[in-house]
């Protein structure tokens, strides 16, 4: 199978029919299966999806709603085709644009290529300015530089998507992901449209998760395998610092000088005993770390070739 398309759905019952109507003319000619993927809907989406599904759809049911990076993973883990599309289902994305996004991964040999929405049919305030925000700063923290992290529309080979590890709330950060399995990403225009049916599941209070998110992404992508270098540098500097407080004070006591009611001697303490739990925590981090990759005999590396010369 050529295309798999995994298309996340939350009570969207009135989009379904055009979903699957655009869909289908926009992959006339294409060996592709849909996966949709319901995430808790309350209204009537379930019963719409299973009355026009054909021999080429595949829908997953939630027992409830565990939200769109979770629905996304169930979809790809399920997904069979030798490339991997996912796109929204409020119709926003245009199912139009795979083709162009295969053809542009075939001729650039990108491992992902991700949509950029040039005219985004959104609201300034509540969406485009808080989206700008976000992806100003995971572009500067992370050194992966798209210019819209936040476009459902990708493409993925098959062998990177099922690497992602999508769990939490972490969509958005899909192509710092990608990158740290070492994939060339590859960013084209896309057509956004504004939404007809439906309500849209963002809002403001998402840029707040983002922030929280992107501090996670940044551990993962710099010291997922060496937490060690994190915790331990930290602590040291910390135990460092605290020791040479504590030894100027007691200096200063063999003086003759009372430091008992000094504020500098509580956090000559602090910072040494905060230094040792630190250090304490790198190595638990670790242990841990040696612990998922043994256990799962997972590796920290990805090969991407082997060759043998004759």
């Amino acid at each position: 199978m050529k295309l798999s398309v995994v298309v996340p759905m939350m009570n969207e019952e009135e989009n379904v029919e055009p979903l699957f109507r655009e869909i289908r003319e926009a992959l006339k000619g294409l060996d592709y299966e849909l996966i949709l993927v319901d995430d808790g809907s309350t209204d009537r989406t379930v019963e719409r999806m299973k009355a026009l599904a054909d021999a080429r759809t595949k829908i997953i049911v939630f027992n409830r709603n565990y939200g769109q990076t979770t629905a996304m993973a169930a979809g790809i883990d399920a997904a069979e085709g030798e490339l991997i599309a996912t796109l929204d289902g409020d119709l926003q994305n245009d199912p139009r644009d795979i083709p162009m996004m295969i053809e542009t991964m075939e001729r650039t040999g990108a491992d992902v290529v991700a949509g950029r929405r040039l005219k985004r049919q959104d609201g300034v305030f509540l969406r485009k300015i808080p989206s700008r925000i976000a992806n100003w700063l995971i572009r500067k923290s992370t050194g992966v530089y798209l210019n819209d992290y936040g476009c459902t529309l990708k493409v993925f080979k098959r062998d990177v998507a099922k690497e992602l590890d999508l769990y939490g709330e972490l969509h958005r950060f899909i192509p710092v992901l990608a990158e740290m399995v070492g994939a060339k990403i590859v960013e084209v225009n896309v057509r956004h449209h504004p939404r007809i049916h439906g309500e849209s599941k963002y809002g403001l209070g998402r840029t707040f998760r983002v922030v929280s998110d992107l501090m996670l992404m940044l551990f993962m992508q710099k010291y997922r395998t060496k937490p060690m270098h994190l915790f331990g540098g930290l602590g040291i500097a910390s135990l460092g610092i605290g020791l040479l407080i504590n030894f100027y004070l007691l200096i200063l006591k063999l003086m003759g000088e009372n430091i008992g009611q000094r504020p500098l001697l509580t956090l000559g303490v602090m910072l040494v005993l905060v230094g040792i739990q630190l250090i304490t925590t790198g190595f638990i981090a670790e242990l841990i770390m040696r612990t998922y990759f043994e256990s799962q005999d997972k590796k920290p590396y990805r090969i991407k070739e082997v060759f043998v010369g004759r």
